[in-house]
């Protein structure tokens, strides 16, 4: 038997609906903060994220999936979201586009060539947002802004930001100074990788995930005591930004991302759920306004954010959030002999048409086995084709709930449904939105008493 791919994931059934609705809200939640759907190449040239994501990061020595194709080019499947955006951005001149900045998003699935564990997998689906065009440091609170608002959406209730800064060039370049100078006397206390990245690019090392516990790593140098008086400046902007906006943040100078193309704000995304383990990140970014000039672009600032989809659905299990899925269907057709099949097929048609969820059988099954077939589906009515009642133009409809049977005219049946299900209104067990505790109204910000 042919198996999946390790580190790959089928999704389906109940779990896709689940998905799908993590994505409604990601969608929605953009179009409220006006930022346009985009969709990059799965595969691109290997050039983009060896220059883009930078040649020292573990995404690139270690985890990429590279071939040749069979035109002798490079290519390499996109571990994340950022290059791709940019190198399209630069492509299709945005940059010259009226409408500045440009503000982005995409969802999509990226691959990494690492050990699979629990939240992650070598085919992942990630979300994230960019705004390409804006050095404001509203811009970097904004991303924020829009992230946490997405968890929250979604139900995760206790969430944490945690804020950095790598300041400007010459701010990040005294702090890897002052790095190597720290990290040479301890030098051979560290891993193999470590001892790589001391000359290339120093700040690796503080994201290590061998010596992470390491004492000499918790130690070591901080960022801010390194920001030059324009980057704490900007700095301090940004936190202020956040305070109007009322998002709750944490200044922690370990963060420093695993990107190359990072300065100024760098930020992670935690979501405090039982059980979840150590390692509680759910989304992070940061700015990087050198990326696009690297990559043959424009100078252009920019800052994003970008979120695996497995590990936000993994959260929202754990804290047993209530999704608002469709779980039943609206009416099950059901049929004995051809020409009654022949209308069910034509009526199934209508009926979808109008707006319902219908199904009908497809395997021959007897009438009791279809009656059970719709009890699986839920069906919250059922209706029998008699060639009698077809003969006379009605048809017999049960209430699955109430077990009422009523015969109508064939010609009210869209009507009748209509008003049924309009007027039906299903036991609500709670708002899980994190903002209105299960007592969702008109004042909360969030939509399901919509």
């Amino acid at each position: 038997m042919i198996q999946k791919p390790k580190g790959c994931n089928d999704i389906y059934g109940r779990e896709a609906k689940i998905w799908k609705y993590v994505e409604s809200i990601i969608d929605a939640t953009m179009e409220k903060y006006n930022y346009n759907y985009i969709r990059t190449p799965i595969f691109e040239s290997t050039d983009l994220f060896h220059r883009g994501v930078g040649e020292t990061t573990d995404i690139v020595t270690k985890e990429s999936y590279d071939f040749e194709d069979k035109g002798g080019r490079k290519i390499t499947l996109r571990p994340e979201g950022t290059a791709g955006v940019v190198r399209s951005f630069i492509e299709n001149k945005m940059y010259g586009d009226p409408n500045q900045p440009v503000k982005v998003y995409y969802n999509g699935t990226m691959y990494r060539y690492e050990r699979p564990q629990s939240g992650r997998d070598r085919e992942l689906t990630q979300f994230g947002m960019e705004i390409l065009g804006s050095d404001d440091p509203m811009s970097d609170a904004e991303i924020i802004s829009a992230a946490v608002n997405i968890y929250k959406m979604l139900g995760l209730k206790e969430i944490k930001v945690n804020l950095n800064s790598l300041g400007d060039k010459e701010s990040r370049e005294n702090y890897r100074k002052a790095l190597i100078n720290y990290f040479k006397p301890h030098i051979n206390e560290l891993c193999e990788d470590c001892k790589e990245r001391l000359e290339k690019n120093p700040l690796r090392i503080l994201d290590c995930k061998v010596d992470a516990e390491n004492e000499i790593l918790k130690n070591a140098p901080k960022t801010l005591d390194y920001l030059n008086e324009e980057s704490r400046d900007r700095f301090e902007q940004v936190q202020e930004f956040l305070d109007i906006m009322q998002i709750n943040y944490e200044i922690n100078p370990s963060i420093v991302r695993g990107l190359d193309y990072y300065n100024h704000t760098v930020f992670e995304i935690e979501a405090k759920v039982e059980g979840f383990g150590s390692n509680n990140v759910i989304g992070a970014g940061g700015r990087y306004n050198g990326l696009v000039d690297q990559l043959d672009g424009p100078k252009t600032p920019c800052v994003g954010f970008a979120s695996g989809i497995g590990r936000v659905v993994m959260a929202l299990e754990l804290e047993k959030v209530h999704f608002p899925i469709i779980e039943n269907i609206d009416l099950f057709l059901m049929y004995v002999n051809d020409e009654e099949k022949k209308y069910a097929a034509y009526l199934t048609q209508e009926l979808r048409m109008a707006g319902f969820i219908v199904d009908t059988d497809y395997l021959g099954r007897s009438l009791k086995a279809q009656f059970k077939q719709a009890d699986r589906l839920n069906a919250k009515y059922t209706a029998i084709l008699n060639s009698e009642d077809l003969d006379n133009n009605e048809i017999k409809i049960k209430n699955n709930k109430t077990k009422e049977e009523e015969i109508i005219s064939l010609d009210a049946l869209i009507y009748y449904l209509d008003e049924k299900l309009s007027s039906e209104t299903e036991e609500y067990d709670g708002c899980s939105c994190g903002e209105c505790n299960g007592d969702c109204d008109d004042e909360c910000s969030c939509h399901h008493h919509e």
